[in-house]
């Protein structure tokens, strides 16, 4: 009997000991949590401050330096000279090597028939580059430099995978050397964006690129560079901004999938076989030259492309197209003006066959066209 009151006794001591531990841990808990004066003593944290006695410091949990450490010694400031003078300047990152060379991508527009051309690498040192290859309808162009000179390569992701307001950021050499590497950021804007752009020294939108927009700062130098998501992996290459006094915030990208489409091509010095028509023509807005050339269309027709003459034996020749003729639609597509006309045509392979919607003495035509290539 007495040894039953002992292990009662016992078993009432083991709960009462492991009751005041728990509402003791509870209460410290509490303490820690919600109780100013512990805060003040012991330091607390919430999200991503962290508060002591005399000091508070900010930690980063966005931060995107582990990114940029994927990217910062692939991109290269590329400097183009003409008689020993510098001329202009660009931005490209390595995005492949092999046993020899390291390969970089940069804007077309930065290299256009130069042939001394320099690259700046992350760490200062400067090397001589090869012009592979370039176009300027992509917009596009590789440059070769010996392997050894290589400090990183980029790693390529998909455009195809960002979102509308998922975060981006560029590297790049805004206004020049002085400000090399330099990171911008911000979130995708829109995707898919059909921006007229014009090629070489024209002053007319020559054709349409599919592009990415952006709200990261692009500014003179940045083209060529990098567009880039949070995995620090190349989704586009920046290529231009819309500049306008009353328009802030908008900059422009390739997306990568277009970009590497055509790296072998121009990894190879091959020219880009565009299909065409065979076909000079006009935009309907270009009331003077129609006159000129003594074509007349009715004043309800804002918008499609006026054949001026079909080439002799072009594809435009063969089929029902004539003089005068007015495109406007290609596959079923809307063709707005010669840009237009020239980002549906680009679609396409040489030997592609095509159904042409014009308009002739007022009444909607269509034809199959043969797509050429160009010479």
């Amino acid at each position: 009997m007495a040894k039953n009151k002992k292990d009662l006794k016992g078993l009432k001591l083991f709960f009462l000991m492991t009751f005041s531990f728990v509402i003791g841990g509870v209460v410290m808990f509490a303490l820690l949590k919600w109780t100013p004066l512990i805060n003040d003593v012991l330091g607390s944290s919430s999200n991503n401050t962290v508060i002591t006695k005399n000091k508070t410091q900010v930690y980063e949990k966005t931060s995107l330096k582990a990114a940029i450490d994927k990217i910062y010694d692939a991109v290269v400031v590329i400097s183009v000279y003409e008689n020993d003078k510098l001329q202009s300047t660009g931005s490209g990152f390595v995005y492949k090597v092999d046993n020899k060379y390291g390969y970089i991508l940069t804007n077309e527009h930065v290299v256009e028939d130069s042939k001394d051309i320099k690259v700046t690498m992350s760490n200062d040192e400067e090397t001589e580059a090869e012009k592979l290859g370039g176009d300027e309808y992509l917009d596009l162009a590789v440059l070769r430099i010996s392997k050894d000179k290589v400090k990183m390569v980029a790693n390529i992701g998909s455009s195809e995978e960002v979102n509308l307001g998922d975060s981006i950021f560029t590297v790049g050499a805004p206004m020049g050397y002085d400000y090399r590497g330099s990171v911008t950021s911000g979130v995708l804007s829109g995707k898919d964006r059909m921006i007229s752009v014009s090629v070489g020294n024209s002053s007319n939108d020559d054709w349409i690129m599919r592009v990415l927009q952006i709200d990261a700062a692009l500014n003179p130098g940045n083209s060529g560079g990098p567009l880039l998501n949070v995995n620090g992996e190349v989704i586009g290459v920046c290529s231009m901004k819309l500049v306008d006094s009353q328009i802030e915030g908008m900059g422009f990208a390739i997306p990568i999938e277009y970009a590497m489409n055509h790296v072998d091509s121009l990894e190879n010095g091959k020219k880009i076989e565009w299909p065409v028509l065979g076909i000079s023509m006009l935009n309907t807005t270009d009331t003077m030259n129609l006159y000129r050339n003594q074509i007349m269309i009715d004043d309800d027709i804002t918008e499609g492309v006026v054949i001026v003459k079909c080439e002799d034996d072009s594809s435009a020749a063969k089929s029902d197209l004539k003089k005068g003729d007015v495109i406007i639609k290609i596959d079923n597509a809307k063709v707005k003006n010669i840009a237009y006309l020239r980002y549906e045509l680009y679609q396409h392979q040489a030997g592609d066959t095509i159904e042409i919607t014009y308009i002739r003495d007022g009444k909607e035509h269509t034809t199959k066209v043969t797509l050429g290539k160009s010479s």
